[in-house]
């Protein structure tokens, strides 16, 4: 398979400290990955290594099937956690000063981002100055420079930071429709909800190893369906210590209790309904936060 992005044995050392070790990665073209894991965890020193603009201390990075060099650039769209957009300049004349850096022609920007601002609910701020548009707006903007040139990889990170549910929604919509064209999106977060809902394959970072990886869907069900999700009104403290739950993360008014082997559900089911009021009992496989912090958790033992 011809993959957007191939990482072998990758390491990054800063001096004494290692923020990458022996990563490797397989990014199947046209799929929404998820690079995933704590703050600091060597999400966006991978990102970077992947764009050659940290270089590795060992391993080799391929992207859409080559080395990277600076003509593969024009192909790639990269979100940066950092943002950065001219502030005194109006929207639409930042966007367009962007557009020609990636290779639009300036006869084809004003189409190309009129469309793109008007998905985004946009268009009556092109004339405004970047100065008065919301965190989220400029957020959205910074999206739109990202993707206006059309690439065929793009990398995000941290995209949804300052963005409310509704443009979260947005965004992830317009995510998806690129995948559908044919996009693959590479993102990191540490926001398990939005992987659930859009990533086809994810990796797991902490301390700069990868301790998880593989397909989403795969690695839940290797998990079982063992998890009881639970709404309720009262307390469940009397649930500590049952002989056939394993591990209970306590939400107040919600609740994830983890089943050991061959227990019953069924049984767990009427303890609750003598004490608390229930709202919500379902079984299925554990979430991929309860996964996620399953998974630090261990290897920071």
């Amino acid at each position: 398979m011809n993959y957007a992005v191939e990482m072998e044995h990758v390491s990054k050392k800063f001096g004494a400290f290692t923020a990458v070790k022996d990563l490797s990665l397989k990014i199947p073209r046209g799929a929404v990955f998820g690079l995933l894991g704590p703050n600091g965890a060597g999400k966006t020193t991978s990102i970077r290594m992947m764009l050659d603009i940290i270089i590795p201390d060992e391993g080799k990075i391929g992207i859409l099937g080559r080395a990277m060099n600076e003509a593969m650039k024009s192909k790639i769209g990269y979100l940066p956690e950092d943002r950065g957009l001219y502030p005194k300049m109006k929207v639409g004349e930042v966007l367009e000063f962007l557009a020609e850096i990636k290779g639009v022609p300036r006869s084809a920007a004003p189409a190309a981002l009129d469309k793109w601002l008007a998905k985004f609910e946009l268009a009556e701020w092109k004339d405004k100055k970047v100065e008065q548009l919301s965190k989220g707006m400029q957020q959205k903007i910074q999206f739109i420079a990202t993707v206006v040139h059309d690439p065929e990889l793009i990398i995000l990170d941290e995209p949804f930071g300052g963005l409310d549910p509704v443009n979260t929604k947005l965004l992830k919509d317009v995510m998806l429709e690129l995948r559908a064209d044919g996009k693959t999106i590479v993102f990191s977060t540490h926001r398990m909800e939005q992987v659930e809902m859009i990533c086809d394959d994810i990796c797991l970072i902490n301390k700069g190893e990868a301790v998880l990886r593989g397909r989403l869907q795969d690695i839940k069900k290797e998990y079982g369906k063992n998890t009881v999700v639970l709404e309720y009104e009262g307390s469940i403290d009397f649930l500590k210590g049952n002989p056939d739950i394993e591990k209970i993360d306590d939400y107040g008014r919600a609740a994830e209790i983890r089943l050991k082997e061959k227990a019953d559900p069924q049984e767990i089911l009427k303890i609750l309904a003598g004490r608390v009021r229930v709202a919500k009992f379902e079984i299925q496989e554990p979430s991929l936060n309860a996964i996620f912090i399953e998974k630090v958790g261990r290897s920071e033992q």
